[in-house]
Parts: structure tokens; C-alpha cells; sequence
């Protein structure tokens, strides 16, 4: 089975890394994987990519009718404007159209998009919430709930080395999170929050911030070391972390893929009892969710001063990323189920090359 992905891997922003997770995911499973990066890429990508065995198609728009096999092929994008925007023209050349807007919210150009072309073919939701979000307003555009289909983030246990930083009685506790420098993701109460951790020795390491978060938080305080975004890598961010605290100043979490990566590489986490942080995290088992300020404050501090407790739900919560919200076999029979319903025949015994369409399978006779 051949698939196309519309944009591109990177390693900023929650669907480029998505994008990534997603393709290794499809390749494992046998798909032939090809990508059209919105409008060029970078080398270094591209060389992951091939190291793949995908293949990559640099075209510009108009020139997509050129490239080979993507007429009549399905085409899925990630929050990816330039989809959006050259959706019409991929459904010309009968291409099934797979959306999966990682926000919870529609992009005004995303309306008006389906608005004028009708629905997609099939649309990707990354949690319940999401989903409960957006089929509404979907609706209101000839969307119908068979077009929906929930698939959790994809996500690669072996990108992240599982590597807990033990905390002995007394010494420093670093608490921190990352996000992209948007307003929205920082909470203006995030250092009252912070400083009311009952904890004498702690430090706070923020990972992502710019002049525009800054001004929206305030003068960090004095056991804060405020981080520039990919100032340093997100694996040695994590590493230095005794517990991630994600505060959001208005953006509604789908399905955060902060919170995969710090399960993954062993640190707890204390989020809002809100959106999609519900579907990830079972209180008191793999996190905890905290309803106010001093919740999330007081959750932080049982951490700090409970060893035994911390590195419970550490390993806890990579058990349940293992068996189940990262398990790679779990994941790709929801892809497929996607896949079979925009016409592609998905094989369900191991070693069987995937065919291009449920035509492709039958003799020619029987497709006359």
C-alpha cells in the first residue's frame, strides 16, 4: 500500500515530530511510504527519511499532477496550512484526503477549505476531547462520525532512553516544562504556581521561552533558569528533570506529546485536570492532575519529598506507555482501519506485501 504524506519531519512543533513518530510507524508495518515536504526540507531530515527506505518528492505546487503515483493515492497531512490550502487540487487527482488538525479548535482556513470542497475523506482525532471538540463544528460542514477515527499520537518508546534521575532527601528538585514560545501555551499564573511548591531546594528549568512568553509570565524568579526554544536538545532537557509541570495559558491539550516524551524517558508528571491530560495520565497511577493552582503546587511537592512514590508512578507510567498508548501494534490497526475505509486493502497477515488499492487485488475480469 502506498501513502503520501503532505509536509514534512522537523524537530520543532508537536506534528512535525508527529510526522516523524507516524512515518516510522507506517514503514514497520509495510507501507511504501512517500512525502511531499511543503515546499522544500531540510537535508539532514531527508536523510533520516531515506535511511527509511521513503521517498522523497521536492515539487512545487503546481507541479503535483508530475509527481509519479500520487493521482488516485491517499494523502495525510498534520496541521499542515499548505494542505489546507492545495486540498482542492489533491482531490482532483483523486486522492482520499486524511486530515488530522492536532489542535482543538478549526483554523478559519480549514473551515472555509471543506467548507467549499466538502468534508475529507477520513479524519484523524487524537483523544476523546478533541474529538467532542471538533465533530460539531465538522458537522455543520457534511462531516459524518464514520469519517472520524481515534488514533492516539504515534510515538517511538525507542527514541527515548528511559533513564529516571533519582532524588535523595534534600537536594535540588528541578521542575520544569517546554513548549513552543505561544502565549497561549504559558499561563501567566505559571511562577506563583511554581513558588508554591513547599519545597526549600528547587530549581526551575524552562524550555522554550521568548520575549512574548516573558512579558505574559513576568520576571522569572530567582531559582528559574529560563531556556530560548532548542536551546538545548529535548532528551537532555528531560534529563535533568525530577518532574514535569505543564501549565497552559489558554491552549487546550489534544494529545501532548510533551507528556509522551517525559514518560518515556522517566519523569513524572503534574498536569491540569483538564482536556486531553484526562486520557493520558490515570491519577495517582501515571501523574497527577491538579483542578487549581495549589494542586498542581501541592502534587509537585509530594513528589519532592516522596522518592518512593516518584519513581512508582515513573515506572508505572511506562508500563502504560508499552502496553498500550504507545504500543506500536495498537496504533497501526487504527491506521488501518483508517486506510480500509478510503479504499486501500490493508493485509492482516504479516509478510503479505500490502496491496495499492482493493482493486489492485483482484484479477482484471473481476474489476471489469
Amino acid at each position: 500500500m502506498r501513502v503520501f504524506l503532505i509536509g514534512y519531519p522537523g524537530e520543532m512543533g508537536g506534528a512535525n515530530t508527529e510526522a516523524w513518530h507516524t512515518v516510522k510507524l507506517w514503514v514497520e508495518y509495510g507501507v511504501d511510504v512517500h512525502l511531499i515536504p511543503t515546499w522544500g526540507c531540510d537535508e539532514a531530515w531527508r536523510a533520516r527519511v531515506d535511511a527509511l527506505g521513503c521517498t522523497t518528492h521536492v515539487v512545487s505546487p503546481d507541479k503535483l499532477d508530475q509527481v509519479p503515483n500520487l493521482p488516485g493515492s491517499p494523502v495525510v497531512s498534520f496541521c499542515n496550512s499548505q494542505f489546507i490550502a492545495h486540498a482542492e487540487q489533491f482531490r482532483k487527482l483523486g486522492c482520499p484526503l486524511v486530515w488530522a488538525n492536532c489542535m482543538t479548535f478549526m483554523f478559519d482556513h480549514e473551515r472555509e477549505c471543506f467548507g467549499k470542497i466538502g468534508p475529507a475523506d477520513a479524519y484523524v482525532f487524537q483523544s476523546e476531547f478533541q474529538r467532542s471538540e471538533l465533530e460539531p463544528q465538522l458537522a455543520e460542514l457534511g462531516y459524518t462520525p464514520e469519517r472520524g477515527h481515534l488514533i492516539r499520537g504515534a510515538f517511538d518508546l525507542d527514541e527515548f532512553e528511559f533513564t529516571p534521575r533519582p532524588h535523595a532527601p534534600g537536594e535540588v528538585f528541578v521542575v520544569g516544562r517546554m513548549a513552543r514560545p505561544d502565549t497561549d501555551k504559558w499561563s501567566s499564573n505559571t511562577w506563583p504556581i511554581y513558588s508554591g511548591i513547599q519545597y526549600a531546594n528547587k530549581r526551575a528549568l524552562m524550555l522554550g521561552m521568548d520575549q512574548r512568553t516573558h512579558e505574559k509570565l513576568g520576571a522569572p524568579p530567582v531559582f528559574a533558569d529560563c531556556l530560548k526554544p532548542m536551546a538545548i536538545s529535548v532528551k537532555q532537557f528531560l534529563s535533568t528533570l525530577h518532574c514535569l509541570l505543564p501549565i497552559n495559558g489558554g491552549a487546550r491539550e489534544n494529545w501532548p506529546r510533551a507528556g509522551l516524551e517525559a514518560m518515556a524517558a522517566g519523569v513524572p508528571i503534574v498536569a491540569q485536570n483538564d482536556w486531553g491530560w484526562r486520557e493520558l495520565i490515570e491519577h495517582g497511577v501515571t501523574g497527577f492532575l491538579g483542578s487549581n493552582d495549589c494542586e498542581l503546587a501541592h502534587y509537585a511537592a509530594c513528589l519532592a519529598y516522596d522518592e518512593d512514590l516518584r519513581q512508582r508512578i515513573v515506572h508505572t507510567a511506562r508500563e502504560r506507555l508499552v502496553e498500550d498508548l504507545a504500543n506500536p501494534k495498537r496504533l497501526w490497526e487504527s491506521w488501518k482501519q483508517l486506510f480500509r475505509s478510503v479504499g486501500q486493502y490493508v493485509s492482516d497477515v504479516d509478510g503479505i506485501p500490502h496491496a495499492h488499492t482493493y482493486a489492485g487485488t483482484l484479477e482484471p475480469e473481476e474489476v471489469a
